[in-house]
């Protein structure tokens, strides 16, 4: 009998980003490792990143169950006659009308753990039978949202299920939490909750280090470790990195750059460093990048000549951005969870055998990983001098590449590999 795990996430194709190649990946690779993983998302969710390009990664041979979901959102939107109304969206803009500010308040106070909990309910009642009778040897969740887990929990309570719960953030020590205008007694109830979940579930994994640290603590028990990787497929097999040419530098950037993640620094650096050479140099980011940082750029005649926003592009679009790259850069985020912020796109960095520099915590978790990887390097977004010197020697070569070897185990399939040996714990009982 085929071994079947039902993987249960809230991001799915036609969503973009990491988290989604998180699953994505694993999905292809775990039948190489005897698991048929099903797919259980939601039917109409609602997210602002899409790419449909990944769609097409999608085997023809995976079950993916879409079932519909309730999200408060729409009411919003009524409400206020706007279309995107979420309150993540609205606390990035700068002055909230009075609805706006309840809204705001309720999505701290009313939608615990996060306003996809209307999807609980019915998902496991949608589910139960099918887990009762054996048809899953395992499930698996993936947060945030969060309540994802509690669809878990209930169906490992009901059922006796093997259940692992996969953290790609923290929960209740999560930043996102502390911009939000929320009770201490709805802070206990997170905390409450997250305990339940890191107690019950079979095995609990997260993306970094400094999160498996945290979340061991919390929970009082070992946590796997299962980062982000690469995946060699993705990258076009005629693919070959841009020959250095001394003197000039063209970085670039891929992914969101948002209110959490401050590129300020860095152009400031490339301007005071290249502003007087008269040397051929470019930065392009690629992706959403917030309003602020398009209008400083706007505002300064130097940067607005060396500074390129292409916008959002597919994945596979991604890696002609790549080819005419000197140097791949990074903004790492300067909050409380900054230490184990190991973004996914690094791994993909790593695949391509470019230079990579970032702006972030040199004693933080991509720092290690750049160090052991000799894929780049990590510099403060406070020692400017550090960073134009980092400028300087990227337009010299003096910057190291990432040796194949050493990243081989970042790999989708060798992290494919490991989940499988966790799941086929359900098996021995």
């Amino acid at each position: 009998m085929k071994k079947r795990v039902l993987i249960i996430t809230y991001y799915w194709p036609p969503s973009g980003g990491s988290g989604v190649q998180r699953w994505l990946k694993f999905a292809k690779y775990l039948p190489e490792f005897d698991w048929e993983p099903v797919i259980f998302t939601p039917e109409n969710p609602d997210f602002d990143i899409q790419d449909a390009s990944l769609e097409k990664e999608i085997s023809k041979d995976l079950e993916v169950i879409k079932f519909p979901i309730w999200e408060p959102y729409s009411l919003l939107a009524k409400l206020r006659g706007k279309k995107k109304s979420h309150p993540a969206r609205i606390q990035e803009q700068k002055d909230h009308t009075f609805l706006e500010k309840i809204a705001i308040w309720a999505r701290a106070n009313l939608l615990v753990p996060d306003p996809r909990k209307f999807w609980i309910k019915p998902s496991v009642k949608f589910l139960l039978e099918a887990v009762q009778s054996g048809h899953y040897q395992a499930i698996i969740t993936t947060g945030p949202p969060h309540s994802m887990h509690l669809i878990g929990k209930q169906l490992k309570e009901k059922t006796g299920v093997f259940w692992v719960a996969d953290f790609r953030d923290p929960w209740s020590e999560w930043e996102f939490l502390d911009t939000l205008p929320m009770s201490s007694a709805v802070r206990r109830k997170h905390q409450k909750l997250e305990k339940a979940v890191l107690t019950l579930a079979d095995h609990v994994l997260t993306i970094s280090p400094s999160f498996q640290a945290d979340l061991e603590r919390i929970a009082g028990r070992k946590i796997d470790l299962l980062t982000n990787g690469f995946d060699s497929d993705d990258l076009p097999a005629d693919f070959k990195p841009k020959k250095f040419h001394t003197g000039q530098l063209h970085l670039v950037y891929t992914g969101v750059i948002d209110s959490i993640r401050d590129p300020r620094p860095i152009l400031n650096a490339f301007r005071e460093e290249f502003s007087q050479t008269g040397q051929n140099v470019k930065f392009t980011f690629v992706g959403k990048v917030s309003e602020q940082v398009r209008e400083f750029v706007k505002n300064d005649p130097w940067l607005r000549d060396h500074v390129h926003f292409p916008g959002y592009v597919s994945h596979a679009e991604v890696f002609d951005y790549y080819a005419k790259a000197d140097a791949l850069v990074l903004i790492l985020t300067t909050t409380k969870n900054a230490k184990g912020n190991i973004p996914g796109k690094l791994f993909e960095y790593l695949s391509t055998g470019i230079p990579i520099l970032a702006l972030g915590d040199p004693g933080g978790d991509t720092a290690k990983i750049l160090k052991g990887s000799k894929g780049g390097k990590v510099v403060s977004a406070e020692d400017r001098q550090g960073v134009r010197s980092s400028l300087n020697s990227l337009t010299s070569g003096q910057f190291s590449r990432s040796n194949p070897e050493e990243i081989i185990h970042f790999s989708r399939k060798n992290l494919s590999k490991q989940l499988a040996e966790i799941l086929d714990e359900s098996t021995l009982s």
